[in-house]
Formats: C-alpha cells, sequence, structure tokens
C-alpha cells in the first residue's frame, strides 16, 4: 500500500519524527473516517425517516440526546485514564497502565451498575409522553424505549473505555473507527427494520442504541486479545490509591465538560427567550456553516492531545514547542480559510438553503470570530489537559460560565445586536483564554509555572 502513494506524500507521512508521523498518519485517517462517517449519516437519517413518520422522528431524536447525556456521568474518569495511561506507556511502564485501566474500568463499571439500577427504578413514574409532549397513549412505548436507550447507552460508557485507551496510545484514528463501525451497524439495522414493514420506534430504538454498545464491546474483545493482551483488566489489580487519583484529575475534566456545555449550549435558549424560535434556524444555519472548518481544525488537533503528553513525561520539549509553531501556522490557515468563509457566506447560505433563511453579515462575523477563538485557545488546552495541569483552565471555565448568559442577554437585548450579540458574548467571555493558555504553556514547557499555573 505505502508503494503505491507517490513519493511526496510518502516522504511525509512515513518520514520523521516517530510521534510527528503518527500524528500526520493519524490525521489523514482521521478526515477519511469522518467522510465515511458523513456519508453513513446521510443515507441513515433519510432512511430511518422513511421508517419512522416525521413526528416519531423527532421523539427519537430528543429522547436520544437527552439520555445521550449520560456520557458525562463517568465524572471524567475517562480523560483521567487517558493521562495516566499515556504517561505510563510513555516511560515504558506497562504494569502501571494495566493497574490504571483495571481500576477505572472497575470504577466506571461501579458507576454504570448503579445509574442503570437507579433509572430503572424510577422511569415507571416518569412520564415521557408529558416530557417529550407526544399523544398519552404512546407512554408505554416511551417507558420501554427509555429503559433500552438508557441500558445501552450506559454500557456504552463503559465499553467505550477501549476508544479512551486508543486516544491515549496516539492511535485517534482507530477510536474514531469505533464510531464509524457503530453508525454501519445502525445502518444495517435500520436497513434491516425498513425491509420488515412494520414501524416500531422501540424496535428503532432497540437496534440503534445496541448498535451503539455493541461496537465498543467487540472492539475491548479485540483490543484486549491482541495489541492490549497484557493490559486486561484485572479486579485483583483495582487499586483505591489510583481510583483517589483517577478522581481527582477525573472531577475537573468533569467540571470542565459541565461549564462547557453551559457556555456552548445555552446560545439557542437565550435567542428563543429573547428573540423567538424563528431566530434560531439562521443561527443554527451560521454555526454549521463555520463548523465545517472548525471540524476540520478539530479533526488537525486530535492526535495532540496524547502525544503532549508522551512528549511531556518524556521531557521533549524541543519537539513540542516545534509542534505548537506548526499548529499557530494551521491556525494563520485557518483564519484565512475563515475570511474566504465570510466574504463567500451570503452565496454559500444563497445556494445551500435558497431564499427561506437570511443570515446577517454580522452574525456570520460573529461565528467567523468565534470560530477563530475556539480553535487558538484549543491549540494550547489541548496541552495544558494533556499535561493535567487543568486548576486555571477550571477557574475560568467556570467564572465564563458564570458571566456568559449575562452577557449574552446584555450584548443581544441591551446593545441591540440580536443573535450576533449571543456569539460575541460568547467570544468576549473565552477572550482571556486566548491570552492565558499561551502563558501557561510557556511556563509549563520552560519549567518556570508555578503555583495555580502547576497545578
Amino acid at each position: 500500500m505505502r508503494a503505491l502513494l507517490p513519493p511526496f506524500i510518502r516522504t511525509r507521512l512515513f518520514e520523521g519524527q516517530a510521534r510527528s508521523v503518527r500524528a500526520k498518519q493519524n490525521i489523514v485517517g482521521l478526515f477519511l473516517l469522518r467522510g465515511v462517517s458523513m456519508a453513513i449519516n446521510l443515507l441513515l437519517v433519510p432512511m430511518t425517516l422513511a421508517y419512522l413518520d416525521t413526528t416519531r422522528y423527532g421523539i427519537w431524536t430528543v429522547m436520544s440526546s437527552t439520555i445521550g447525556w449520560v456520557s458525562l456521568m463517568d465524572v471524567g474518569l475517562g480523560n483521567g485514564l487517558r493521562n495516566e495511561f499515556a504517561q505510563a506507556i510513555a516511560v515504558g511502564d506497562r504494569a502501571r497502565a494495566r493497574l490504571y485501566v483495571s481500576t477505572t474500568y472497575a470504577c466506571v463499571a461501579t458507576i454504570v451498575g448503579v445509574i442503570i439500577v437507579l433509572f430503572l427504578a424510577v422511569n415507571p413514574f416518569l412520564r415521557w409522553s408529558a416530557i417529550l409532549n407526544t399523544p398519552a397513549a404512546m407512554e408505554e412505548e416511551l417507558h420501554r424505549l427509555a429503559a433500552v436507550v438508557f441500558v445501552f447507552f450506559s454500557l456504552r460508557l463503559l465499553f467505550g473505555l477501549i476508544g479512551t485507551l486508543l486516544l491515549a496510545d496516539q492511535k485517534p484514528a482507530r477510536a474514531s473507527l469505533l464510531d464509524v463501525l457503530a453508525a454501519f451497524l445502525s445502518l444495517v439495522g435500520v436497513y434491516v427494520l425498513t425491509r420488515s414493514g412494520e414501524s416500531s420506534l422501540f424496535r428503532l430504538g432497540f437496534v440503534v442504541s445496541l448498535a451503539a454498545a455493541a461496537a465498543p464491546l467487540a472492539a475491548n474483545f479485540w483490543c484486549f486479545a491482541r495489541r492490549y493482551r497484557d493490559l486486561v483488566p484485572s479486579f485483583r489489580l483495582v487499586r483505591p490509591d489510583y481510583a483517589r487519583r483517577l478522581i481527582a484529575l477525573g472531577v475537573k475534566f468533569f467540571l470542565l465538560q459541565i461549564a462547557g456545555v453551559v457556555i456552548f449550549a445555552t446560545s439557542n435558549i437565550v435567542i428563543a427567550q429573547y428573540f423567538g424560535a424563528s431566530a434560531v434556524t439562521p443561527y443554527n444555519i451560521a454555526y454549521r456553516y463555520y463548523g465545517v472548518a472548525m471540524t476540520a481544525f478539530a479533526v488537525l488537533l486530535t492526535p495532540f492531545w496524547s502525544a503532549f503528553t508522551d512528549a511531556y513525561a518524556r521531557g521533549d520539549t524541543p519537539w513540542i514547542a516545534m509542534t505548537l509553531r506548526k499548529l499557530k501556522a494551521a491556525w494563520v490557515l485557518l483564519a484565512i480559510c475563515v475570511a474566504v468563509m465570510t466574504l463567500l457566506a451570503p452565496v454559500a447560505y444563497a445556494l445551500w438553503v435558497g431564499n427561506a433563511v437570511t443570515v446577517p453579515f454580522l452574525l456570520s462575523a460573529s461565528m467567523a470570530a468565534y470560530t477563530l477563538i475556539v480553535a487558538w485557545s484549543t491549540i494550547f488546552a489541548y496541552f495544558i489537559n494533556g499535561t493535567g495541569k487543568i486548576a486555571l483552565q477550571l477557574r475560568v471555565a467556570v467564572l465564563t460560565a458564570c458571566a456568559v448568559i449575562p452577557l449574552a442577554i446584555f450584548f443581544a437585548s441591551g446593545l441591540g445586536l440580536g443573535s450576533a450579540g449571543v456569539m460575541f458574548a460568547v467570544c468576549t467571555a473565552l477572550l482571556p483564554g486566548c491570552f492565558l493558555w499561551p502563558v501557561q504553556v510557556r511556563r509549563i514547557v520552560t519549567g518556570t509555572a508555578r503555583g495555580i499555573w502547576a497545578r
């Protein structure tokens, strides 16, 4: 396969520093897998709509996205494992890596067991027809659907730890392959259902949720039977002191996730409350348009979290400095692309959605600024996250989460900027990180970080 590639591509993908080569190969793999995933989802949406009616499809979307919040219930243990595992592998201590793997699996299994039992106990008392605003006649079906979806999504939380190990082992493309496999299994399952001729919301939820859990479960058996044979989790290797360390770090990541949800997920609510639900549509169209650039840059950054952990554990500061320079150069290219996207935005919107929706230029400009601010901050945040020194980031995130809604109201309503004001408020709230994170990274790399900069 390598011999079939042109020499200039072969040189760039397979020659150079080992950590950089892995990153480049994973970036290419991630782009290809993201394309496959998008193609599968494009097929899955109309197929699901054809199997269900519009109302039931909406019910499924809302319920699955709501229950999907269970992914946060590992209280950050996955991210804690990612850092500790990567550090242990970096110094060649696979015995310590196995202790962390065993302890994390045991902790997450306990959490999953508890939340499943609690949910199944509470579920009969929930009025899903009222929660989802559906006919009361669907109550029994919705209870069964909620139980199945919650159980499988919870199990995915446990089985999905194998994806965390792959990320920590600097194999994000293989971790992304799990999502593609789950999507493909869903596609096959929904196709089989469409051939049955009988529409059933419960059957669809069962098939799609089963696929989401089955893919990582199969990956666990595959990986622990092969590459990670010496890392198979064992209850006899569970260590309370390791659990405390994982939880101490994991809770910080968990709080960061919660703050992120508040910062990034409240915009639609503010817009709908102050300007009506119709104002959400142009906002989301602009968000999706610039999301193309943000997704591409996110794929570029994905391999570097654990690569930074590995380099930091080995004391390879020259590689860290070189990589940060290259990522900054990539950000400059992103800025040029975003500027071009902004100039061409009216044409792009017209070709995409026609005249049905008008997106103001100010809204596009605010989305462009948001994209560049988030991308710049993430370059440095990935290094900080990889080292686990996130105390400063956590405090700033909490303050940002507290400030973003009042700022959004002030910019949107007080200054009369409308929905664009909501995004300018988010940009304002995120702006301090653009200056703080580069300073912290420089101090960590040079060994001059003290106090909160080093925690």
